[in-house]
């Protein structure tokens, strides 16, 4: 029962859920990028080596020109990089979209491995200055609100961005023309193709979107939390992303709920010094969350009708 009470008592302090919104952001931006490209028809599960590519760079930018919304930038870049990999492969060569994913992430993981020790020997890649890392930013006057105001008004810059990104994927994707084009070409791209769409665009722009909002998200785990790079350091949080979309129904805010739900674990699995709970079963939270919500939701989630397949031009 001592387990237990810990448990109750820390679900009930800001610090746990300002953690939880912070790890949710983490993998939101990914997942919202998922939720792009998949409606218009491409799986993207190469969204691991996607930010493991942005936290690397964004790293390596920031000690080299000491400037963060540089390096940010740099990674954003590296991440649509990967993308484009992903979309030539995927879109004009028809490759298995699932194949060419995992060959991405496993690539990145090599790639960075390999520049890490080409260019910064066996040593410390090294810690990024205080001064140069993503800031923190306290809302002036909604961060002394009580409880809410820790939580959401007391955060790093990107997490602000993040919920804005939230709420613009939803209004683009389900209020704009160019979110009904994306929509119809993951649902029917011949159809969308006869009326004029241009299916190849339209995919290629969803893709390489996804591979900017990892990258993003690789900026924000290398210089606005862990300040350094580690091999690996994405740690699975790609492949947590996708199951959340999934989980998410393919929308933006279901993702956002997924998110939060994941987020919640590694946010207890951080605070495990304040309970008495094995830190490597707390360490297996996330993980096991995400298995648990696969096995009970993706046979009753349906994902777009041409989602995975391959377009040819004047099939049917």
């Amino acid at each position: 029962m001592t387990a237990l009470g810990d448990v109750l008592h820390l679900l009930f302090t800001a610090n746990l859920w300002q953690a939880t919104l912070a790890a949710a952001v983490l993998l939101l931006l990914p997942a919202l990028g998922g939720v792009i490209s998949e409606r218009s028809g491409v799986v993207n599960i190469a969204m691991e080596g996607m930010m493991l590519t942005g936290a690397f760079f964004g790293v390596a930018a920031d000690l080299a020109w000491h400037n963060v919304w540089l390096a940010t930038g740099v990674a954003i870049l590296a991440g649509g990089l990967m993308a484009v990999i992903h979309a030539v492969v995927s879109i004009q060569f028809r490759a298995d979209q699932i194949v060419s994913g995992i060959a991405i992430n496993i690539f990145a993981a090599g790639l960075t491995v390999f520049l890490v020790t080409r260019v910064y020997g066996l040593q410390d890649v090294g810690h990024v200055g205080q001064s140069e890392l993503l800031p923190n930013i306290d809302v002036p006057g909604l961060d002394q609100l009580p409880f809410i105001g820790q939580v959401v008004f007391q955060q790093n810059v990107i997490v602000y961005v993040a919920l804005v990104l939230l709420v613009l994927t939803h209004v683009v994707l389900f209020r704009t023309r160019l979110g009904l084009r994306i929509r119809a070409v993951g649902e029917h791209p011949q159809a969308a193709d006869t009326a004029g769409i241009n299916v190849f665009l339209i995919r290629y722009g969803a893709v390489i979107t996804s591979g900017l909002l990892s990258g993003l998200a690789g900026a924000f785990l290398a210089i606005g939390i862990s300040n350094t790079f580690v091999p690996n350091m994405t740690d699975g949080r790609g492949y947590i992303a996708l199951a959340a979309m999934i989980f998410g129904k393919w929308t933006p805010f279901g993702a956002f709920i997924a998110c939060l739900i994941f987020g919640l674990g590694e946010a207890i699995y951080a605070n495990n010094s304040t309970i008495h709970i094995s830190q490597y079963f707390l360490s297996m939270l996330p993980y096991v969350i995400t298995l648990v919500v696969l096995a009970g939701l993706v046979g009753r989630s349906t994902p777009p009708a041409s989602d995975g397949l391959p377009y040819v031009p004047g099939s049917e």
